[in-house]
């Protein structure tokens, strides 16, 4: 397949918001896309800031803070917005040559992020200047082909973002259904017959049992290896165990939650399909669901804890501590959090409820991760 120039294609562009007409102020983040600005820009003169349109790309010089990803993004959303003067802003010269929403597939292979990282040079900071971003080689096959890849890649991108969407909604829903149950609608002096409060402490236990070490090697779990729900499988570290390491064991339905900024979601019920010989950080409490005479289940425990106010609770306390890191514990902080237990018939149907919704929730989860994996190989065909 030839290659040609990428500079042959496309041009700088400089436009200033010097009317201040343009106001939606945006960023760009190492997932390659536009994000809102969380910049302070009280006080700032706006008129200097660069106006990008929609169709059009920028793209940071500065490589060296952003590990081993390029920060570049093509304005989809909207028409227009203002970014930093730091951003270089760019466009293809003809759409009919080359299509954007081809250079931007080109732009998310990791290949690209390693020969940017490559070519980047400086001392004080490492940079991939407009020079170097024009001598990129690509295929550029007819306007046709680059259609019909296009088409598939953003077939799958719908596909993603609707499932998303549904899980966000079901996510919705689920919480509004527990809130109205077992928070809104609780009065503590007059409960219906058969419900009761009582506290975390009742119900879970902080399990801390280090591993025996009865095998070879093991997989290491630390807090960075789970997030929102998941284990990150392709993340996990394989050690060689040794006598006396403080690694703790886990179980099928065991709740992973960090000790460390629970706002940041590192957090995950451990499931069947997941392997048997994993053992996790210390900083990761492994929550366990008693059995006594409670009928609340794992599901409702960790539904409960990753709730967005539960989250920011936790996080409060967590900003009071003392320490380096924002942290909370078990006993300090979880043990005496009260929660409200239904009666028999009621804690049966949510624990029912909940089965269905985390089925679900991960199947589109997991879908996702398989569309994401169709994406790489389109991406990496395209080099082909």
């Amino acid at each position: 397949m030839k290659y040609h120039r990428l500079g042959d294609y496309i041009r700088e562009v400089n436009v200033r918001n010097r009317e201040l007409k343009v106001t939606q102020l945006l960023g760009l983040s190492i997932e390659k896309r536009f994000i809102p600005s969380i910049a302070n820009t009280i006080g700032t003169d706006m008129a200097g800031y660069k106006v990008v349109r929609r169709g059009q790309f920028a793209y940071v010089p500065v490589t060296s803070r952003n590990g081993e990803k390029i920060t570049v993004a093509q304005l989809e959303d909207c028409d227009e917005a203002i970014i930093s003067q730091a951003y270089t802003v760019f466009e293809v010269v003809d759409c009919e040559k080359l299509l954007p929403q081809y250079l931007m597939m080109w732009f998310r292979r990791p290949e690209f992020d390693r020969y940017a990282r490559f070519h980047s040079h400086g001392s004080a900071r490492e940079v991939f200047d407009w020079d170097e971003l024009c001598d990129v080689q690509l295929p550029v096959p007819s306007i046709e082909r680059q259609r019909e890849i296009v088409s598939e890649y953003e077939t799958l991108t719908r596909r993603i973002r609707l499932n998303e969407q549904m899980i966000e909604k079901l996510e919705a829903t689920a919480q509004t259904l527990y809130r109205h149950t077992f928070v809104d609608n609780i009065d503590k002096q007059n409960l219906p017959q058969g419900w009761h409060i009582t506290t975390l402490g009742e119900v879970v236990d902080s399990y801390s049992k280090t591993h025996k070490f009865n095998k070879n090697k093991l997989i290491f779990l630390n807090t960075s290896d789970v997030l929102d729900g998941k284990i990150l499988l392709h993340d996990y570290s394989e050690i060689e165990t040794m006598p006396g390491q403080a690694k703790k064991e886990i179980a099928n339905g065991d709740i992973l939650f960090s000790e460390i900024r629970p706002a940041n979601k590192r957090f995950a019920l451990v499931r069947e399909e997941h392997p048997e010989d994993f053992v996790v950080s210390t900083k990761l409490m492994v929550l366990r669901t008693k059995k006594n005479k409670y009928e609340y289940n794992n599901h409702k425990v960790y539904f409960y804890l990753t709730l967005p106010e539960v989250l920011d609770d936790l996080q409060k306390q967590a900003d009071g501590s003392s320490g380096t890191f924002p942290q909370i514990t078990f006993e300090g902080n979880i043990r005496e959090r009260e929660v409200t237990i239904a009666d028999e018939k009621t804690e049966n149907e949510w624990g029912y409820f909940l089965s269905i919704y985390y089925k679900y929730k991960w199947g589109k989860e997991q879908e996702n991760e398989q569309l994401t994996e169709l994406q790489s190989l389109l991406l990496a065909k395209m080099g082909q």
